[in-house]
């Protein structure tokens, strides 16, 4: 269909997603030739947050505090559970898809302007959402970076503040092979003179000598902000000062108290330019949402859904399961992506989980289940069976779960969106 002749939103995301012959092509300048020619220049804070995993929760912690301090935040995360408008987010609303697709038009009228520049689909994403926020009028952008973070599109807007949440082995295709490798590619959002926030507490060195040659006010973890957990509540301590008898974030998990953290760390590190008062803080921490990030809902049978797709996740999502109640019989409905390590994730959960009902991801990406129980097998374990989607995996394990049985969905935001999906037919 000409683009002339789309209209809504389904037949928009189809069309851009033919637009680069490639899904994912690292690099800046083409996505900044189209930047440029909209004019797409944010005079308010920008935001920019990267890491292995953290991230999603980080940039939803900022979101609910911001806006519990009466700021405009738009926020841009990827990728989407159950519809593409979760990624673009304006004063914690998902933009509809009007708006959208006249962003889209936009984006695609500079991208011909430029000599018919090719954009992948994260870019065209990322260059429509930061229009919707300057027409919006937003008092601060929160951009999540998608990979790594030196040639992610994201870093074509300059961050007031950068975060690297963690660092550890994913897309390993593109980003390299060690630690210390994609430490440098997430370290690549880094700013001469703007604050760089790294919770993590043993960074590559290769993050800290690109903190130093780029000049960033480097703010780390155990140094130079930090928390300690209470009962019922914790403390933090960064560069504007310390907060007791906080209220533990809503988002559940050990691991979101490093999370908030961050979170903390870049408000003090921005709080000339955008104050956020203690009250403020501990609302956004009790009100904050986001799905499928060690999401519990009850049952019968009780369901965990995480969206953890690597082995620095999974032993997150390990420790998690381990801080449950016991249960009679923990059953999982598991699919991943053939490019990530499987067998790492696998390897961590094997003694937390009674019963394996992998299941098949759509193609290229996605791992067959043959895949996934030869891999569980060769771990050891037994108890598994396939199935050809998500769908049919969590019914079936819902079909036979007694009443005091767990099952956890994870291994892909696929899955998880599956098992949702069918959770609402169940």
């Amino acid at each position: 269909m000409p683009v002339n002749q789309i209209e809504d939103l389904a037949g928009w995301l189809a069309y851009i997603e033919q637009q680069h012959p490639q899904t994912i092509a690292l690099g800046l300048d083409r996505v900044a030739r189209v930047r440029d020619a909209m004019g797409l220049a944010p005079t308010v804070p920008v935001i920019a947050i990267a890491g292995t995993n953290g991230k999603g929760s980080t940039c939803a912690m900022l979101e609910a505090m911001l806006g519990a301090a009466g700021y405009r935040t738009g926020l841009y995360t990827s990728p989407h559970l159950l519809r593409y408008n979760e990624r673009v987010r304006i004063a914690g609303r998902e933009v509809d898809d009007a708006a959208l697709v006249a962003s889209f038009a936009r984006v695609e009228a500079a991208r011909n302007a430029v000599g018919d520049t090719s954009l992948t689909y994260f870019e065209f994403g990322t260059l429509a959402a930061v229009d919707l926020f300057l027409r919006s009028a937003v008092d601060v952008l929160l951009l999540e970076v998608g990979m790594g973070g030196r040639l992610d599109a994201v870093n074509a807007f300059d961050a007031d503040c950068a975060i690297v949440t963690s660092i550890d082995l994913d897309h390993m295709e593109y980003l390299g092979g060690t630690r210390e490798a994609i430490g440098f590619e997430k370290a690549g959002i880094f700013r001469p003179g703007k604050p760089a926030v790294l919770a993590d507490r043993s960074p590559p060195a290769s993050v800290l000598a690109h903190a130093r040659a780029s000049g960033a006010a480097l703010l780390r973890i155990g140094a130079d902000f930090d928390y300690e957990q209470g009962r019922g509540n914790w403390s933090f301590r960064g560069p504007a000062g310390r907060y007791s008898g906080l209220p533990e974030p809503a988002l559940c998990g050990g691991i979101q108290l490093q999370n908030a953290s961050a979170a903390l760390a870049a408000l003090d590190a921005l709080n000339q330019r955008l104050p956020v008062s203690a009250d403020a803080l501990r609302r956004g921490l009790t009100e904050v949402k986001l799905r499928a990030r060690f999401e519990l809902l009850p049952g019968p049978p009780a369901l965990v859904l995480d969206v953890g797709h690597n082995p620095q996740a999974a032993a997150v999502l390990a420790q998690n399961l381990e801080s449950l109640p016991p249960c009679a019989r923990t059953t999982a409905v598991f699919g991943m992506l053939r490019d990530k390590d499987i067998a790492g994730v696998v390897n961590l959960l094997t003694k937390h989980i009674d019963r394996w009902f992998v299941c098949t991801l759509p193609p290229p990406r996605g791992a067959p289940a043959s895949e996934l129980a030869r891999v569980l097998r060769q771990s050891g374990v037994d108890a598994v069976r396939e199935f050809e989607n998500p769908v049919h995996a969590y019914l079936a394990a819902s079909s036979e779960a007694a009443e005091n049985d767990r099952i956890i969905g994870f291994g892909s935001f696929h899955t998880v969106a599956d098992v949702i999906a069918a959770r609402g037919q169940s």
